[in-house]
């Protein structure tokens, strides 16, 4: 499945205060890619501790959204590789929460092609309906490199209305 015409950037919608990535570099921190909202376009990246390749980013939306794809672009040996994502797994999500490929609500392998060009990677829309929260482990990368480095992220779809106009509607009389 393609992206629609109708996906836009989600990131307006990151809640900042509440998105944190767990085992990243003090240096090198997710706040640095998505601080301005939008697909990160600097010299910033977030990268994997010390000699640890696994990097877990909690990213929480201010309103419900709906997810078609992700996307990933960084470029060399620690390049993400194998991802797997929760939705809507809550507030303090762990390496624990996420560990194995039947806990996830998907589990993706990029290309180093992919991840170079920042290609779009489609996900099971039926399963990111009404996320609040997605959770992005990136388990590998494309070398076997000591750590993983993410130079951007962009989450594609679109928000869900969440309130409705009630205007129209009139009470109806019972007798």
């Amino acid at each position: 499945m393609s992206s629609s015409s109708d996906d836009v950037s989600l990131l307006e919608h990151v809640d900042k205060q509440q998105s944190y990535a767990l085992n990243e570099s003090s240096k090198h921190t997710l706040r640095s890619i998505i601080d301005d909202k939008t697909r990160n376009t600097t010299t910033n990246f977030v990268q994997s501790d010390d000699g640890d390749p696994e990097l877990l980013l909690n990213i929480h939306f201010n309103q419900t959204v709906r997810v078609r794809s992700i996307v990933f672009k960084a470029a060399g040996d620690g390049a993400p590789k194998k991802i797997r994502l929760l939705a809507n797994g809550g507030g303090a999500v762990g390496f624990e929460d996420i560990g194995d490929d039947d806990s996830a609500t998907q589990t993706i392998e990029l290309s180093a092609e992919d991840v170079a060009n920042g290609k779009p990677t489609p996900l099971r829309f039926v399963r990111f309906q009404s996320v609040n929260s997605i959770h992005i482990f990136i388990v590998s990368n494309q070398g076997d490199a000591d750590e993983t480095r993410l130079d951007a992220l962009d989450i594609l779809g679109v928000p869900v209305e969440t309130t409705k106009d009630l205007s129209g509607l009139k009470k109806q009389d019972e007798h």
